[in-house]
Formats: C-alpha cells, structure tokens, sequence
C-alpha cells in the first residue's frame, strides 16, 4: 500500500464514491470492453490490446486524443484482491504506481484511488492534464446479475480540492 507519509509532494489521491454496486464497479474495471469506454480525458478513445487483471498481469491499452495523437501505455499488476484493490505500476512516461481500493458501501461503492510519481517533476508536468480535462457521462449496462446500471464514472473533470486532495 501507498503511505500518507511516502507520498509527499509527488502524489494524487481522489475519492468517489459511485452510485453502483461494487461487483458493477469491480466488472468496469475488469472487463477490457468496458474500460475502453471511460478510461482516459474527456474526448479520447482506447483500444485494449491486453487486459490480465491478476497480480503479475499485464494492461495494454492505446489511447488516441481528438487531435490523432497516439498514447500507448503499458502497465503491470502488481497486487490484486478482488473487489479489494487493484495496484499497478505505469511502466512508461509518465511513471507511477497506483493503488485502487473499492470499498462496499451496499449500492455505492467508494473508491480511492492514489497515484504516486517517480519524482515531483514528472507529477507538476502530469497533473496539469488532468486539470484540463472535462466531465464525462457514461452509461454502462451490465450482463452482471445484479441489476444496476453505472450513469456517471467521470475520472476525468475538474480536478479542483473538492475531487481531490494533494497529500
């Protein structure tokens, strides 16, 4: 796990808690075919090339901007619990680790989600990506048991003290 205390000047943590269940929220983050629908800024599109969400797995995933710059990303699992937590190491520019907790709160799911940076320079030049980025609405229907429907999972939007905290 990420310690307060390690994160220093060099990470971000948001929480959200999200009006499904967890196994809905759990799925789209599982499932490549939902990923590739709401991972990434506002306006982009993905294509998952590779999804193996077990400890040691890999994630490969291809972002393309509006303007038609390419973004490949590589990333490796390196811890997963199941409706636990999901931690990766982002294996190239920019560098990170982040950790995802999923916390059950019966028809909500809370999630916090903490990233930390190889070094304070490479979060000052990402975080301000973030910040230009606007909301995103989704719906996701699930092939889940459990009847829910996911209308609004939005990473991407303003990234202001009131969605997340610099710890």
């Amino acid at each position: 796990m990420i310690k307060q205390s390690d994160i220093d000047d060099r990470g971000l943590q948001m929480v959200r808690i999200l009006n499904a269940p967890i196994d809905l929220v759990w799925e789209v983050w599982t499932k490549p075919e939902h990923i590739q629908n709401w991972w990434g800024p506002h306006g982009f599109t993905n294509e998952v090339s590779l999804l193996e969400p077990y400890t040691g797995g890999r994630y490969e995933l291809t972002m393309t901007g509006s303007d038609g710059t390419v973004y490949p990303n590589r990333y490796t699992y390196t811890e997963v619990i199941e409706r636990k937590l999901i931690a990766y190491k982002h294996e190239h520019g920019p560098h990170f680790i982040a950790h995802i907790e999923f916390e059950d709160l019966g028809e909500q799911t809370k999630i916090i989600w903490t990233m930390l940076f190889r070094d304070r320079e490479e979060f000052i030049q990402t975080v301000p990506v973030y910040e230009k980025n606007t909301n995103v609405e989704i719906t996701l229907k699930s092939s889940h048991p459990a009847p829910a429907t996911l209308r609004s999972m939005s990473w991407e939007g303003d990234y202001s003290p009131k969605y997340y905290r610099r710890v």
